[in-house]
């Protein structure tokens, strides 16, 4: 049976590289059956919806969502991000991000691989906090952070699970000498989950000096397990030190499979480049690759892969084309 996948194309650029995705990923002979939604900034401009109940309730019925970019100029930072990006995180239970990062260290000489696990669905970005006299002197600010045994468990041990099927190594990433509570709730959740995976080699990095070694000495690292907050940083460094960050793949994981996962490139809605044929459609490429290997399309995932590994230039339809014929072979 096709896989039936949402399609939200989004803003910008968006539209342009998800039809490039899944050209190459019907090239890769994977049958799918997508259906549309129009959401994000532009709609959000034209009638007020950014993500209803009704709709969100109508995207649960697919297997997966692949997004390509959303967000424009005249509408408020936040607005959509928090409407849409984290509702679906929140609602569809998308707990973890899994981003690889394939590249060469400085230098050009030192090959790493590495995968970034980050919690999706705690930490400051569930909205915990407020402000009091707003727009005086006096003004306070609150944003706390929210941390729960079960969202640090799970994260952890999908991270060890992925490991398993890797270089068996693991490193946790937080800043336990000055977050006191919360990093000694996730230390203690790594090194449970750790206790069942004995085979599993494992390290912990303050997150200031995993930046230092991101950009110094990524091969060190397999898989690294960390919080939103930390994780969305790292996962930023991640692509500028992988080839940029237009080529950075992401997936929004629901593992327990009791809703969709959602699969999206990591770049902007660059809306100064649309329709001049300048976007690079690859991160989305790869993160259809992504949401192939969710769907157990293992061997096609593998082969998009293998087709993007070299560089492609041309125009976003030129460069589709190149990789899908790649891959059809």
């Amino acid at each position: 049976m096709a896989h039936r996948i949402a399609v939200i194309g989004g803003d910008g650029i968006g539209p342009e590289v998800t039809a490039e995705a899944l050209k190459v990923v019907r090239a890769a002979g994977v049958d799918v059956e997508t259906t549309d939604f129009d959401l994000g900034g532009a709609r959000y401009l034209r009638d007020g919806e950014i993500l209803s109940d009704d709709t969100l309730a109508e995207l649960r019925n697919f297997d997966c969502i692949l997004l390509g970019a959303v967000g424009t100029p005249e509408v408020p930072p936040g607005v959509i991000e928090r409407g849409l990006l984290l509702k679906m995180r929140f609602e569809l239970d998308l707990y973890v991000n899994q981003r690889p990062f394939i590249g060469t260290a400085p230098g050009g000489t030192v090959p790493h691989d590495f995968v970034v696990i980050r919690e999706n669905t705690e930490g400051p970005y569930v909205g915990e906090g407020g402000v009091l006299r707003k727009g005086t002197v006096h003004e306070v600010a609150t944003q706390g952070s929210v941390n729960t045994w079960m969202g640090a468990e799970r994260a952890c041990r999908y991270a060890f699970e992925l490991a398993m099927q890797r270089r068996k190594h693991v490193t946790l990433v937080h800043k336990t000498n000055v977050l006191t509570f919360a990093g000694n709730l996730w230390e203690r959740a790594f090194h449970a989950v750790a206790a069942d995976y004995p085979e599993v080699g494992t390290a912990y990095n303050h997150v200031d000096a995993a930046c230092i070694y991101f950009v110094q000495d990524p091969q060190r690292y397999d898989v690294i397990v960390t919080d939103n907050l930390f994780g969305d940083i790292l996962t930023d460094l991640g692509g500028a030190v992988s080839g940029g960050i237009g080529l950075a793949s992401s997936a929004n994981l629901n593992p327990a499979r009791t809703g969709p996962s959602m699969f999206e490139p990591v770049h902007g809605s660059a809306p100064d480049i649309v329709g001049t044929g300048k976007a690079n459609p690859t991160a989305a490429i790869l993160s259809a690759a992504l949401m192939l290997d969710f769907l157990g399309e293992s061997a096609a995932a593998d082969r998009i892969r293998a087709a993007c590994a070299e560089a492609v230039s041309g125009s976003t339809t030129e460069i589709g084309d190149i990789i899908a014929s790649r891959v059809a072979g």
